[in-house]
C-alpha cells in the first residue's frame, strides 16, 4: 500500500508539472496569435487562470514548508477565483462569431462575474471565510468555510450559463464545419473550470492524500491533460485569421517539439528520482544524460514522425500533392547566389585540373550578358569582351558544332559555349546560354579539353546545368515576384473575412487599399513595368484613377497603368536641369534609370556615384513615394 501511495503521489506530482507546462506552452501560443480578436484575447483569459492554477499546484507538489505551502494555496485563487468569469467571457465571445453580439446584457453580466471573482480571491488570500487551513501529518490540507457554499453556488451558475451559451453558438452555426469545431469546443468548454476546481476542499483533512483521493486527483488530472490538448485546436481556429490547415500544422508542430518535450524530460525526472540504482549509477548521477538522450531521442522521432503525422491529421487527397510540390520546389530551388558559388567552385576545379591561374564565366541568363565569376586577376576590361556582340554571336553560332568541346580564341583566351540542355532555338539546335574562359597563352587545346569523355569536359557539363537552372530559377523568381503581391492579403484584409459576428463582415466597397500591400503591388509592377505578370496580372489595374485613365485615353489597361506609373515617376522630378549626383534628383533618377530605362543595378549605381546597397535603400524610398502618392490620387478620386 505504501509503494502504490508512493506511485501515485509520483504519477501525480508528473501529471500536475504536465499539466502546469501544457497550460503555460498554449497560452504563450496564443500570445503570438492574432489577439485583436476576442476569442483569442478570452481564450488567453482561460489559459491564464488554468496556468496561475497549475503553476501553484506544481510548486506545492515540490513539497515546500508549511507557510510556502499556504501561500502557494492562496495565490492559486488567482486562477480558481476568475475561472468562471473567463469561461463565460469565452462563450460570449463565440456566440458573438455567430452573429449575436451582445447588446449590453451578457457584457454587464461578464464585468459582475470579474468583480465577483475579484472579491472571492481578496477573501482568500487575506482571510479564512472561504477556506481554512489545517496541519496534518502528512502535509497541509485545505477546508471549505461557510463562503465556499456562495462560491461553488458562483462557480455552477457562471459555468452552466457558459455551457448554455455554447449551446446556442453550435445552433446557430449554418455550416458543417464550423459546427463541427463549435461541438468538439462545447465537449472540452468546462474541462478547464472542472480541472482546477479544489475538489480537496470537499475531502477531509488528510485524505487527499490517500488511495483513493490520489486516484480521483489523477483521474481529473488525465482528463484535464487531455482535454487541454483537445481544446486547443478549435480554439485556435476560431481566434485565427489564417487557414484551417497552417492553423493544424501550427499547432501540432508546436505541441510535439514543445510541450511533449518538456513532459519527457519532466517523467523521466520524476521516475528516475525514485530509483536507488540505474544501470549501476545513482539516480542523481543518471538523470541529466537520461533526460539529454530522452530530448534528443524524441526530437529524432519528431523528426523523422512529422510527415506521417501531418499526412493522416492535416493533408487529404490533392492537398498532400499539392503540399509535396511545394516542399519539393522549396528543397531544390536555389538562390542565386547558391548558384553563383556552385559555378565558382567548379571553374576552379577546371583551373586546378588544367592548371592554369585565371577563368572567367559569363551569363547570358539576363537581358546583358553579365559575368557571373572570376578566378584570378583578368588581364582585360570587363567591357571588352561584353560589348563585343560580333565576337559573342560568334560564340553562340558555335552550339551546332559536331567537334567536342569547340571554341574560339581571344587574345589569351579559349572561349567555349555553354549550352541549355532544356531550350532549343529550332528543335535541334541548342542555345547558348554562357560562356567559358579559360587562359591558354599559346592558343594550344590539350588533349583533355577535346577528350569528349573526359574529367573536363564533365566539369563543363555541371557548368552547364548551373547555368541551365540559374535561368530557369530566374525565370520562377520573376513569376514570383509579379504575382505574389497580387494575392498578398495583410492582417487587416484577413479581418474583413474572418469568421466573426455579422456587422463585420458588411463590404466596404470604397475602402482605400492598404499601403503596405499597394507598396508591393507598385514594386512588382515597376520591375515589370516593359512586360511581365507583375503588370499584367496587378492589382492595382482595378484603381479608378487606372481605369479612369482607361477610358480617356481608350487604351488597354496595362498600357493605363504604366502611363499612371510614369506620371507618379515624373511628379518626383525637381525643376531644373538633371544632375546624377544632386541629392535631390537621387530619387527620380534611380526610377527613370532602373524601371523607366531599365538598367541594371551595377550600371545605375556606377552612374550615381553610389553602392549597391546604398541603391537598394534609396530604391525602396523611391518605390515608397510613388505608392503614396498613388494612394493620394486614388483617395482624391474617390472623394
Amino acid at each position: 500500500m505504501i509503494l502504490l501511495t508512493a506511485l501515485l503521489q509520483t504519477v501525480n506530482e508528473t501529471l500536475t508539472a504536465g499539466n502546469a507546462i501544457i497550460a503555460v506552452s498554449l497560452l504563450l501560443f496564443n500570445l503570438t496569435r492574432n489577439l485583436n480578436n476576442r476569442v483569442a484575447k478570452t481564450s488567453a483569459v482561460v489559459l491564464a487562470c488554468v496556468t496561475a492554477a497549475y503553476v501553484s499546484d506544481a510548486f506545492i507538489a515540490l513539497g515546500p514548508d508549511n507557510a510556502e505551502h499556504e501561500i502557494a494555496s492562496r495565490l492559486q485563487w488567482l486562477g480558481i477565483a476568475f475561472i468562471p468569469a473567463a469561461i463565460y467571457h469565452l462563450s460570449d465571445a463565440l456566440l458573438a462569431t455567430t452573429g449575436l453580439p451582445s447588446r449590453g446584457r451578457r457584457r454587464r453580466v461578464i464585468r459582475l462575474l470579474y468583480l465577483i471573482g475579484a472579491v472571492f480571491l481578496l477573501a482568500a488570500a487575506f482571510s479564512d471565510s472561504l477556506v481554512q487551513f489545517v496541519t496534518t501529518q502528512a502535509s497541509l490540507s485545505i477546508q471549505a468555510r461557510s463562503a465556499f457554499v456562495v462560491y461553488l453556488l458562483y462557480f455552477v451558475l457562471a459555468n452552466g450559463f457558459a455551457f448554455y451559451n455554447v449551446q446556442r453558438a453550435r445552433k446557430r452555426c449554418r455550416t458543417r464545419s464550423t459546427a463541427r469545431r463549435m461541438g468538439y469546443l462545447q465537449i472540452a468548454f468546462l474541462t478547464p473550470a472542472l480541472g482546477i476546481f479544489p475538489y480537496s476542499v470537499l475531502l477531509n483533512p488528510g485524505d487527499e492524500f490517500s488511495v483513493f483521493g490520489l486516484l480521483v486527483i489523477n483521474t481529473a488530472n488525465i482528463i484535464i491533460f487531455l482535454m487541454l490538448f483537445f481544446l486547443s485546436y478549435p480554439l485556435y481556429f476560431f481566434g485565427s485569421d489564417i487557414p484551417d490547415r497552417l492553423v493544424k500544422k501550427q499547432l501540432l508542430d508546436f505541441l510535439l517539439r514543445g510541450p511533449a518535450t518538456g513532459l519527457i524530460a519532466l517523467a523521466v525526472i520524476n521516475f528516475t528520482a525514485q530509483a536507488t540504482r540505474i544501470l549501476g549509477l545513482s539516480s542523481d548521477a543518471f538523470t541529466p544524460p537520461g533526460v539529454v538522450a530522452a530530448v534528443l531521442l524524441w526530437q529524432w522521432f519528431v523528426s523523422l514522425a512529422l510527415p506521417y503525422f501531418e499526412k493522416f491529421f492535416i493533408y487529404r487527397d490533392d492537398d498532400e500533392a499539392q503540399i509535396t510540390k511545394l516542399q519539393t520546389l522549396s528543397d531544390r530551388v536555389l538562390t542565386h547566389n547558391d548558384l553563383t558559388q556552385l559555378i565558382l567552385a567548379t571553374t576552379e576545379s577546371i583551373c586546378d585540373h588544367l592548371r592554369i591561374d585565371r577563368a572567367f564565366v559569363i551569363g547570358f541568363e539576363r537581358t546583358q550578358p553579365e559575368f557571373i565569376c572570376k578566378v584570378g586577376a583578368l588581364d582585360f576590361a570587363d567591357e571588352s569582351l561584353l560589348q563585343n556582340a560580333t565576337l559573342l554571336q560568334q560564340i553562340a553560332e558555335l552550339s551546332d558544332h559536331s567537334d567536342a568541346s569547340p571554341h574560339v580564341p581571344w587574345q589569351d583566351y579559349a572561349l567555349f559555349p555553354l549550352l541549355s540542355r532544356r531550350v532549343s532555338s529550332n528543335g535541334t539546335q541548342a542555345l547558348t546560354i554562357g560562356v567559358l574562359g579559360l587562359f591558354h597563352q599559346d592558343n594550344i587545346i590539350s588533349e583533355e579539353i577535346a577528350d569528349p569523355t573526359g574529367h573536363f569536359q564533365s566539369l563543363v557539363d555541371r557548368l552547364e546545368t548551373s547555368l541551365d537552372d540559374m535561368r530557369l530559377q530566374a525565370e520562377i523568381y520573376n513569376l514570383l515576384e509579379g504575382l505574389l503581391p497580387q494575392f498578398q492579403m495583410t492582417r487587416s484584409r484577413a479581418e474583413q473575412v474572418e469568421y466573426r459576428q455579422l456587422v463585420a463582415l458588411t463590404p466596404n466597397i470604397d475602402l482605400l487599399p492598404d499601403r503596405m500591400e499597394l507598396f508591393e503591388q507598385v514594386r512588382a509592377a515597376l520591375r515589370h513595368y516593359w512586360g511581365g505578370s507583375g503588370i499584367s496580372q496587378s492589382n492595382l489595374l482595378n484603381l479608378k484613377i487606372v481605369r479612369q485613365r482607361m477610358q480617356n485615353d481608350e487604351d488597354t489597361p496595362v498600357n493605363a497603368l504604366r502611363k499612371q506609373l510614369a506620371d507618379a515617376i515624373n511628379e518626383l522630378k525637381p525643376h531644373g536641369e538633371r544632375n546624377m549626383v544632386s541629392p535631390e534628383w537621387t530619387l527620380y533618377n534611380i526610377l527613370q534609370l532602373r524601371f523607366l530605362e531599365n538598367r541594371r543595378v551595377r550600371e545605375v549605381a556606377r552612374r550615381l556615384s553610389m553602392s549597391e546597397a546604398d541603391l537598394y535603400r534609396k530604391q525602396r524610398v523611391a518605390i515608397e513615394a510613388v505608392t503614396d502618392l498613388i494612394l493620394k490620387q486614388e483617395q482624391e478620386i474617390r472623394n
